[in-house]
C-alpha cells in the first residue's frame, strides 16, 4: 500500500512538472520566440525532474549511485520512456540486493 505522503509527494511533482510547461507557454503565448528559446521551453520540466534527483548524487548507498550512474547512461542511449523504465528496475534490483 502507498503511502499518503508518498502520493501527495508524486502528484505534487507531477503537478509541478506540467504547470511548469504550460505556465511557460500561456506567459509567452504573445511573444515570438526564438528556436533556441523554443528548445528551452522543451527541456523546462527535464529540469524540475533533475532537481528531484540531484540529491542521490551525494548519497554514500551503493545501490543508488549505481542505479543513477546506470540511468545516466541509458539517457544517453535512449528515449525518455526506456531510460525511466532501466532506473526503475535497476534501482529495484540494486536495492534488494546491495542492501
Amino acid at each position: 500500500m502507498i503511502e499518503m505522503s508518498t502520493l501527495l509527494a508524486i502528484l505534487l511533482i507531477a503537478a509541478t512538472t506540467y504547470l511548469t510547461r504550460i505556465l511557460g507557454y500561456v506567459l509567452l503565448k504573445n511573444k515570438t520566440l526564438t528556436q533556441r528559446q523554443r528548445k528551452i521551453m522543451d527541456v523546462v520540466p527535464g529540469c524540475v525532474l533533475i532537481s528531484v534527483i540531484a540529491p542521490y548524487f551525494v548519497r554514500d548507498n551503493p545501490a543508488d549511485l549505481i542505479a543513477l550512474a546506470l540511468t545516466l547512461f541509458a539517457a544517453t542511449r535512449f528515449g525518455l520512456l526506456p531510460t525511466v523504465a532501466i532506473s526503475m528496475v535497476s534501482a529495484a534490483v540494486l536495492r534488494t540486493f546491495l542492501v
